[in-house]
């Protein structure tokens, strides 16, 4: 299965791994600001985008491994939903490959569970899988909206991903119904302990998709992590508060954790 990227700038290697639905074109604004100091790579997840679809890409490990061959080694690894999943699993599988994380909007469960209450619930991702069987293209619509819902920006920040959807690739519907799938059953808590690279979580303070709860889970169990929460956002702060994003980003993959504060991060 060959996986569809977009190589631009010059500098240390930044992979950018996009969440379920979309496409790497998400990151036009994020790359535009950043090519001139990283070498990025943007990376189509399988049956998303341009990249091919195999019938046996059904697991979180599947969707890793298909990944991993196109990251390059000591790469920071930037990964939002869907894609942070991929990321901190691929961390989790190849510590040696990764020189840092950076985790946008990511959980380690993305379903609730008698144990884990920040997350979507079971009957609401059921809801939307079995819509998806009968219409996929309202099933996408309505998960975007779902994204920008309680974003003081939700409007611009909906048209911007309704953009890059059509101008990137729409999804196919047996890669969004594996997607799903993969959704369902994971549970990363077990392996934080084991993340042995630095790494920045980053989440919206209203995000709907994955609550912030996740991320402040995540960084307290992965070893030395930073967490910032973007005020006012939703599950794309990256493109409705660009600003802070970049900023926050920029001190991280400049100066490590120690350049956060500067930011208001906090470890």
């Amino acid at each position: 299965m060959k996986l569809h990227v977009q190589i631009e700038g010059t500098g240390p290697d930044l992979v950018l791994l996009h969440g379920w639905g979309l496409n790497a074109g998400i990151w036009d604004g994020v790359a535009a600001e950043l090519a001139g100091a990283y070498r990025l790579h943007r990376i189509d997840l399988p049956g998303h985008g341009r990249s091919e679809w195999s019938s046996q890409c059904v697991t979180l490990d599947d969707f890793t491994r298909a990944v991993a061959p196109y990251v390059p080694r000591h790469a920071t690894v930037l990964g939002w939903s869907l894609g942070g999943m991929i990321a901190l699993h691929l961390a989790s599988l190849a510590p040696e490959r990764i020189a840092a994380l950076v985790l946008i909007s990511t959980t380690p469960r993305f379903v609730t569970t008698a144990d884990w209450k920040p997350a979507m619930t079971q009957q609401v991702l059921g809801n939307f899988a079995a819509r998806l069987r009968d219409d996929y293209r309202a099933t996408i619509q309505d998960f975007l909206a779902l994204q920008v819902r309680g974003d003081e920006r939700e409007l611009s920040s909906l048209r911007e991903l309704r953009h890059k959807l059509v101008s990137g690739g729409l999804p196919l519907q047996a890669a969004l119904e594996s997607g799903l799938g993969v959704l369902a059953a994971m549970d990363l808590r077990p392996t934080l302990a084991n993340i042995g690279v630095r790494s920045l979580v980053i989440a919206g303070e209203y995000d709907r998709v994955t609550p912030p709860g996740a991320s402040h889970y995540l960084a307290e169990h992965i070893p030395g992590a930073a967490l910032h929460i973007v005020p006012r956002a939703g599950h794309a702060p990256f493109i409705s508060h660009a600003e802070e994003f970049l900023a926050t980003l920029r001190a991280f993959l400049a100066q490590g954790p120690e350049a956060l504060a500067a930011t208001g991060t906090t470890p």
